[in-house]
């Protein structure tokens, strides 16, 4: 016969490794939100760090990575600070770290298009916008677009360039300088041709900039129209 107390003892010697595998379970998703959470203090930081002290930033950002390296606004910061440093194969690895995370990240997509533009690595760089620009939630198209428009020229798909610019002159409210993109379209249809288009559209460049650089050059060019 199996006693009483055999039978009381066993339930308490499968409970015990149960209870402690659930309380490893829970520490760890504790200690994951924790520093998830630390993460993104860093991250904060680093952004509120950026404009006066880049190096503190660029701690912060990298304390923030190493945390969590998941936190893709903090691989595009780490990105960003590479960029302007001039670290350009660096800064093309964080942004392609942050896609990983998130493939519809419109905004690394088209950081990353400068950069690899920065390289002369042009059609990657055209690519890249493209894949920016499919993302119908992307709150500032117009940026992919203006350095779209750019590398199309570049590679001398004017059409395809104009009809880029012509898209993020269009932006409402626009995250490029208007006069930017217009003075870059004005330049497209100059070199297609289009003599009408071109003198109409950069003559709207020297009011929006009045007396500055982009009105100079719009100047410059009207000149060669007349």
């Amino acid at each position: 016969m199996v006693s009483v107390n055999g039978r009381g003892r066993q339930p308490h010697r499968c409970l015990v490794p149960a209870c402690v595998g659930v309380i490893t379970l829970l520490t760890g998703c504790a200690t994951d939100k924790e520093a998830i959470r630390k993460s993104q203090g860093h991250y904060q930081e680093g952004v509120a760090s950026l404009p006066v002290d880049r190096q503190q930033a660029f701690v912060s950002f990298q304390k923030s990575v190493q945390l969590n390296p998941a936190n893709k606004e903090s691989r595009y910061a780490l990105g960003h600070v590479y960029a302007l440093q001039g670290k350009l194969p660096l800064a093309e690895e964080q942004f392609r770290a942050a896609i990983k995370i998130d493939d519809s990240y419109s905004e690394a997509h088209t950081y990353l298009g400068q950069v690899l533009a920065n390289q002369g690595r042009w059609d990657e760089a055209i690519a890249s916008y493209k894949q920016a620009l499919a993302n119908p939630l992307y709150p500032t198209p117009d940026l992919a677009r203006f350095h779209l428009g750019r590398a199309l020229a570049h590679q001398g798909d004017l059409h395809g360039s104009m009809e880029a610019f012509e898209d993020a002159a269009s932006a409402s409210p626009p995250s490029v300088p208007p006069a930017m993109t217009h003075l870059e379209l004005g330049q497209v249809y100059y070199k297609l041709g289009y003599t009408t288009r071109a003198r109409e559209v950069l003559k709207k460049v020297a009011t929006m900039d009045e007396g500055g650089r982009l009105a100079e050059a719009a100047s410059e060019l009207l000149t060669r129209l007349k």
